[in-house]
């Protein structure tokens, strides 16, 4: 059974990650005529949202259940495409954007737990490193063909490049409804609601108190992560600016994202290697790649890319496995959601001043 879940789990995982709007959504917005610095504003908006949703989402995982949680982060992508298609102003587009953080927010946390817990039911916690790498390399090339894709994404225009978004969120919808649930406390009544979900907050808190190594852990993922997503998501529009052929765009932006499914895969085959020696190697590279704007060839730019998403992948793996063996199986998609909590903190500074900082090279 337990082999049957982890499959609809990376299906999960294809229709989740091919969405020809959202990857492409730094390009359509600056083909509607919005700077990066507005860009870095809704990047901002997104995270700022996700900050407020991300550790109630993991709670909620935890009290009523993941499969449900999965299947509501599914309906919410495929609303905010709905909102995307429809979104007429700056304000409108935030919304879109608001509620598509809140889609993150569900699955994030939520989809690793329900994993790790239905490899733990049948005593095969061993294979969560090959679950994490896999699925995080499907996302990745599934991201990658979707910005393969850009250049047809800008051709069709937002509305009909969402439209398709929506066709691909019906299917996430009906995989998620597929899923099994794994054995979850019963909660019938609101006082028991609530008593569970204070337990799993105060719970969750004096675990990350008792192991500071956990927390730092969280902390050091979060920014390396932070940094590259921002140098991916601005280079879409950055890359014409500096002399891309626009033709060349959706081919660029697909070999960067193979370089971060390329890291998700390999780093399956280094278990041997220390957690220490993956920060610093990460951190190198993701420097080297900030580095390669300099120049201003577009090319070297590509290249540096490629770098940061390997680095970045390589490093989130393996951090999720780590934290996954380390928390206990009720906060486990609570604690998670931390991870992606300090995410949006570090993203939501960031965001703004990597937008500026874009603006003006």
């Amino acid at each position: 059974m337990y082999k049957r879940q982890i499959r609809k789990l990376y299906l999960a995982a294809v229709f989740e990650s091919f969405a020809l709007g959202n990857a492409a959504w730094v390009a359509l917005l600056a083909q509607r005529g919005y700077s990066i610095g507005q860009i870095g504003i809704l990047e901002a908006i997104f995270h700022v949202v996700s900050l407020t949703g991300e550790i109630p989402s993991g709670v909620m995982a935890d009290v009523i259940g993941r499969k449900k949680v999965m299947v509501l982060s599914r309906i919410m992508s495929l609303l905010s495409a709905l909102a995307m298609i429809f979104s007429r102003s700056f304000w409108s587009i935030a919304i879109a954007v608001g509620i598509s953080a809140l889609s993150y927010n569900l699955a994030s946390g939520t989809r690793e737990a329900l994993a790790y817990e239905s490899l733990k039911a049948y005593g095969k916690e061993s294979e969560y490193n090959r679950f994490s790498a896999t699925e995080m390399m499907i996302y990745r090339i599934g991201t990658a063909c979707s910005t393969l894709l850009a250049g047809f994404s800008l051709m069709l225009g937002y509305r009909k490049a969402y439209s398709l978004d929506v066709v691909f969120g019906i299917f996430g919808v009906v995989t998620a409804l597929g899923l099994c649930e794994m054995a979850q406390p019963s909660v019938s009544d609101k006082d028991g609601i609530r008593m569970r979900f204070k337990a799993c907050v105060t719970e969750s808190i004096l675990f990350l108190r008792k192991n500071p190594k956990v927390m730092g852990l969280i902390l050091v993922n979060s920014f390396v992560g932070a940094v590259s997503t921002l140098l991916l998501f601005f280079l879409q529009a950055k890359l014409p600016e500096i002399g891309l052929t626009p033709s060349l765009l959706g081919p660029s932006l697909f070999f960067m994202q193979m370089g971060a499914a390329l890291g998700a895969k390999l780093v399956q085959y280094c278990s041997r290697l220390r957690f220490r020696g993956i920060v610093i190697f990460s951190i190198s590279g993701i420097a080297a790649a900030l580095g390669s704007l300099v120049p201003g060839n577009p090319y070297i730019v590509i290249a540096g890319g490629f770098m940061a998403a390997f680095f970045d992948d390589f490093m989130e793996v393996r951090a999720d496995i780590i934290l996954n063996e380390k928390v206990p199986s009720q906060q486990r998609s609570t604690l998670i959601s931390v991870s992606s909590f300090s995410f949006s903190v570090i993203m939501i500074i960031l965001s703004p001043f990597m937008g500026w900082v874009f603006d003006r090279i």
